[in-house]
């Protein structure tokens, strides 16, 4: 699956995100550059089909469907849309997003969850005191247990602190696995990623980094 993004903007003049290019897909990481508060969220809400652009087109292989992209792409942690309550205990998630998959969520299920990812001593953590890694991690994990998903759109990880190059092998070890990860993160993450010399990111490489709302000025 492909899904590309192109001149996409939102707002009057592209007051809140700026005509936007991009694209992602089944078995590759890419990260997007996106800063202030609200332009992540609003690109992961454009990226994954659930917000429709004012201005640019959406195509997932080659075909306007929108419907299709909120099926199979999970909009993960975007803040205040699809973030978790910042309270509520990690056993409650694991239970909530058990349930929205069709699996069994009663206590047993969510503790055998959590011990597959070695996290059972988070359980009665508020999600919010979670370190960042294993934040990304738990609720990536949880997201693609739903049948139909076959991508992800993570927003703005870099907002919980900690070492971005830990979250951004996350992504590629998912996108390893078969899943199309779109990450949304600012230039302080994407300037650590590139300069880690075994972490290497390219226009050619599998793994891509987006610049996005950078202008030509010659």
């Amino acid at each position: 699956m492909r899904v590309e993004l192109d001149g996409v903007s939102k707002g009057k003049g592209g007051i809140v995100l700026e005509p936007t290019s991009l694209s992602f897909r089944t078995g590759e990481a890419t990260f997007a550059r996106a800063e202030t508060e609200q332009r992540p969220t609003v690109l992961g809400l454009i990226a994954s089909g659930r917000m429709k652009p004012d201005t640019g087109t959406v195509l997932v292989d080659g075909a306007t469907d929108r419907k299709t992209m909120r099926r199979v792409i999970a909009l993960i942690d975007a803040p205040d849309v699809s973030e978790p309550a910042s309270g509520v205990a990690v056993s409650g998630v694991v239970a909530e997003e058990l349930m929205f998959a069709g699996r069994a969520s009663h206590p047993f299920a969510v503790a055998r969850f959590l011990e597959s990812l070695d996290l059972a001593h988070l359980a009665k953590q508020p999600i919010s005191t979670v370190a960042p890694t294993d934040r990304v991690r738990l609720l990536t994990e949880l997201a693609i247990l739903r049948e139909d998903v076959t991508a992800l759109v993570l927003v703005s990880p870099d907002r919980h602190g900690g070492d971005p190059l830990e979250w951004w092998n996350l992504a590629r070890k998912l996108a390893a696995r078969g899943y199309g990860v779109l990450v949304i993160a600012g230039d302080a993450s994407a300037t650590a990623i590139n300069a880690t010399a075994d972490a290497p990111v390219s226009e050619n490489a599998t793994d891509e980094l987006v610049p996005l709302f950078q202008q030509d000025w010659s």
